[in-house]
């Protein structure tokens, strides 16, 4: 009896648009993350091994990587068409519909995120103004929390970027 065939990845085949500002920095950016994350992890799994002793700081840096390393990727994947969505409804309407919908979807992206950096923009002035602190190692918080507005923006953008390039095509 032969074997079914399984089926391919959709996403292999999808190659990343051309845009202003080349995904590949977004890419290489993930990539430091994950590689911090996990020297990080690795660093704090040894010492605890040989000492019983434990790197309760990392916590603090793996969180903010993590946070990161997933703004990031958001915005690759919405620079290249591959956000979350629910295709299985799009592909039962025609060309026509599929591409308003598309235009829905960025427009909704594009609402989220602007509120997301405007609300992380206050939360991180407010930990500047306040002089609030990280409870492990006692940095200024505003240094952690700024990524949540500033990497928010890069999603924007390259959804705004994805919103032309669907308009214009």
């Amino acid at each position: 009896m032969p074997q079914p065939t399984p089926e391919p990845d959709p996403g292999l085949a999808r190659v990343n648009p051309p845009t202003r500002v080349p995904l590949r920095l977004e890419e290489a950016l993930v990539a430091a993350s994950m590689a911090a994350i996990a020297l990080i992890t690795a660093a704090n799994v040894l010492v605890r091994y040989f000492s019983n002793a434990s790197l309760a700081f990392t916590e603090e840096y793996s969180v903010v990587l993590m946070v990161v390393m997933t703004l990031l990727g958001t915005a690759t994947a919405t620079a290249g068409g591959r956000h979350v969505r629910i295709d299985w409804f799009a592909g039962q309407l025609p060309p026509g519909g599929q591409r308003v919908l598309a235009i829905l979807g960025l427009l909704l992206v594009c609402l989220c995120f602007a509120l997301l950096a405007w609300h992380g923009g206050r939360m991180a002035y407010d930990d500047y103004r306040f002089e609030v602190t990280t409870p492990g190692l006692g940095n200024p918080q505003w240094i952690y929390t700024a990524a949540l507005p500033v990497l928010s923006a890069v999603v924007l953008a390259r959804a705004v970027g994805a919103l032309l390039r669907l308009i214009r095509a």
